[in-house]
C-alpha cells in the first residue's frame, strides 16, 4: 500500500498554482488572506476577508468556547472555504491561536470544523504567533540597526518580541486580550458609573501585574514599537481621524505616547454609544477599545517606548510568508546552506568571525580526542563547533551580558538544517561559554533533560578551554594535544611562537572542566615547531 503524503506534499507541489491562503481563527474575529506568489518569494494579495466572531467571550468566565461564537465562526470558516476554492488556491492552511488554544472545549471544536467544514486547524502557541508576527514585521519595515518591540494584541492574549535588526531576542506571551480583559474587568456594553469606573481601576492593575510577571525589561534601549492586530489600526484611525488628516496610509503610521494617553483619557469619559459614533471607530471593536489601547498604554509603559509604529498585516501575513518560504524550499537540509547561515549569523553579530572558527576548529579537536575516554557522544562535536562559532552573537546587542543574548538570539533564530531540540543545545553551550557555571535555577538549563543538562555541562566545559586558547585574538595556536592520564587531563598546544596569553587565558577557564569531569587540567606548550628539511 502506498504512503499518504506528508503535509507539505500535499500543498507545496511546486508544479502546480501559484496561489496560496491563510485562516486565522482569533479571538476576536476570523481572517482571510489570499495571496499570489511569485518567484523571489514575494507576494500580491487576492482578496482578504474579515468576520468578528468573539470566539474569546466566555473563556474569562467559563473556560469555554460559548455556542453562538462557535456558530459564527463555522459559519465564517464555510464562507472563506468557498473563496478560496474560487481562487483555485493550491495551498490553505488553517490555524487557531489563543481561545482554541486555552478552551477546554478547543480541541473538540477542531474536531467540528473539521468534520462540518472539512478544514484541518492547526493550533499553534503563543511562541509560535509572536514568531508568525514578528516575520511579517521584519518584510514590512527595515530594521537595520534598530531595537525593537514588537507587539501583537489579539482577543486573548498579546504577543510580544524583541528584537535586534531581523534577530530575535526575547518572546513572551501574555494572556492580555482586549476581549478577554474587557469581560474580565467588567467594562463591556452594560457598564456605566461607579461599575465601569472600578472596573477601569481593575484593568490597570491587570496589565500592570501581568506584565511585570510575564516579561522582562529589554536590555536595550527600543526606537519604537511596531504594533500589530485592530486595535493598532484602530488607534492609527481614531488618530488620523481627530488630526483632519486624510489619504493617509495606516501602514507605517506613527502616534506618540502622548497622544495615545490622550484618545484614552477621553474614550474613558465616553458612553459606548459616544464611541461607536467617533470617526475612525469600527463600530463592532468600540466595547473593547479602551481595553486594546490600554493594553498598548501598559506596554509602553512597561518597555519605556515613546512611539509607535503601526503596522497593518499580522500574523496570518506571517503565515502566508511561511507557506511561501516552503512553497520556493526555504527549508533545506544541504549542509552547505547551513553552514553558510551559521556565518551569516556570526558575521553579522559579533564581528568576531575569525575568532569563532579558531575557537571551533580547537574545541573539536578536544574532543574528538578526548570523547573515547570521557564517553563523549561522538555526533555532539558538530552541536560544539557550530556553538563555538556563535557564542558571540550576542555582541550585537552589548558586550556585558554578551553570553546570554547569544543564548536568546541562537535559539530564537532559523538555522535552516538544524532541528529545534539541536538549536536549543547550541544555544545553552553558548550560554555558558563564560560566565556562570550551568545552574538548575537557570530556567533555559533546567528546560533540559538530565542528559541533556550533562552534554551541555561537557561541551561547555571544553568550549571554555578552546576560547582560552585563542585569548590573544591572534590565531597563533594552530593545533592542541589532549589525553588523559591518571593525574587528569593534559593540553599541549602547538604553535610558532610561545603562546603564553593563551596558555594563561585558557588556564583561568579551567575550573568547568574540572567540575564536570572531577579532574585537573595541565596546559603546556609543545615548543618551537621544527622546519621540514
Amino acid at each position: 500500500m502506498t504512503s499518504p503524503p506528508d503535509q507539505k506534499q500535499i500543498y507545496l507541489n511546486t508544479e502546480m498554482a501559484s496561489r496560496l491562503a491563510g485562516i486565522d481563527i482569533g479571538s476576536n474575529s476570523v481572517r482571510l488572506l489570499v495571496a499570489e506568489v511569485f518567484r523571489g518569494s514575494s507576494y500580491r494579495i487576492l482578496d482578504e476577508e474579515r468576520e468578528p466572531t468573539r470566539l474569546a467571550r466566555s473563556i474569562s468566565s467559563d473556560g469555554r468556547l460559548d455556542d453562538d461564537a462557535m456558530a459564527r465562526t463555522l459559519d465564517a470558516l464555510a464562507t472563506f472555504k468557498q473563496i478560496a476554492a474560487g481562487y483555485q488556491v493550491s495551498a490553505l492552511r488553517t490555524i487557531a491561536t489563543c481561545a482554541v488554544r486555552e478552551a477546554t472545549n478547543g480541541s473538540e471544536f477542531c474536531r467540528r470544523i473539521q468534520k462540518e467544514v472539512g478544514l484541518n486547524v492547526e493550533v499553534i502557541s503563543g511562541e509560535r504567533e509572536a514568531r508568525l508576527a514578528f516575520s511579517s514585521v521584519q518584510h514590512a519595515f527595515d530594521l537595520n540597526g534598530k531595537n525593537i518591540v514588537i507587539a501583537d494584541i489579539g482577543g486573548g492574549s498579546t504577543e510580544v518580541v524583541f528584537a535586534t535588526g531581523s534577530l530575535v531576542e526575547s518572546i513572551f506571551s501574555t494572556p492580555l486580550g482586549a476581549v478577554r480583559l474587557t469581560e474580565r474587568c467588567g467594562i463591556g456594553s452594560g457598564a456605566e458609573g461607579v461599575e465601569f469606573q472600578q472596573g477601569l481601576i481593575k484593568l490597570d492593575k491587570e496589565i500592570t501585574g501581568c506584565l511585570k510577571r510575564e516579561t522582562s525589561r529589554p536590555l536595550f534601549a527600543p526606537h519604537f514599537l511596531v504594533g500589530s492586530g485592530g486595535t493598532f489600526t484602530t488607534l492609527a484611525e481614531l488618530v488620523m481621524a481627530s488630526k483632519k488628516e486624510a489619504d493617509i496610509p495606516v501602514a507605517g503610521y506613527k502616534v506618540s505616547h502622548a497622544e495615545l494617553r490622550h484618545l484614552l483619557d477621553q474614550l474613558k469619559k465616553m458612553s459606548l454609544r459616544s464611541r461607536k459614533s467617533m470617526a475612525g471607530m469600527s463600530s463592532d471593536r468600540a466595547d473593547i477599545i479602551i481595553a486594546g489601547l490600554s493594553i498598548i498604554d501598559g506596554l509602553l509603559k512597561r518597555f519605556r517606548v515613546n512611539t509607535i509604529l503601526v503596522h497593518t498585516r499580522g500574523v496570518r501575513d506571517g503565515l502566508i510568508r511561511e507557506m511561501v518560504d516552503e512553497y520556493f524550499g526555504g527549508e533545506t537540509n544541504d549542509p552547505a546552506e547551513s553552514e553558510r547561515a551559521v556565518e551569516r549569523l556570526a558575521e553579522a553579530c559579533s564581528g568576531e568571525l575569525e575568532h569563532g572558527r579558531t575557537v571551533a576548529a580547537l574545541a573539536g579537536r578536544i574532543y574528538d580526542q578526548l570523547a573515547s575516554p570521557l564517553k563523549l557522544l561522538p555526533t555532539d562535536r558538530k552541536l560544539l563547533e557550530t556553538a563555538a562559532r556563535l557564542q558571540d552573537v550576542g555582541y550585537v546587542i552589548n558586550y556585558d551580558q554578551h553570553h546570554k543574548h547569544s543564548y536568546h538570539l541562537i535559539r530564537n533564530s532559523r538555522l535552516p538544517g538544524i532541528l529545534g531540540p539541536d538549536l536549543e543545545m547550541i544555544a545553552n553551550i553558548a550560554r555558558y561559554h563564560r560566565g556562570a557555571f550551568p545552574k538548575k535555577k537557570h530556567q533555559n538549563f533546567s528546560r533540559l533533560s538530565s542528559d541533556d543538562q550533562q552534554r551541555v555541562r561537557s561541551m561547555a566545559a571544553i568550549l571554555r578551554l578552546a576560547g582560552g586558547l585563542d585569548r590573544s585574538r591572534s590565531q597563533q595556536v594552530k593545533d592542541v594535544l589532549a589525553s588523559i592520564d591518571n593525574d587528569g587531563a593534559n593540553l599541549v598546544v602547538v604553535s610558532d611562537a610561545n603562546p603564553q596569553v593563551d596558555i594563561w587565558g585558557a588556564e583561568r577557564r579551567t575550573d568547568l572542566f574540572e567540575k564536570a569531569f572531577d579532574m585537573p587540567v595541565r596546559i603546556r606548550w609543545a615548543g618551537p615547531q621544527k622546519e621540514d628539511a
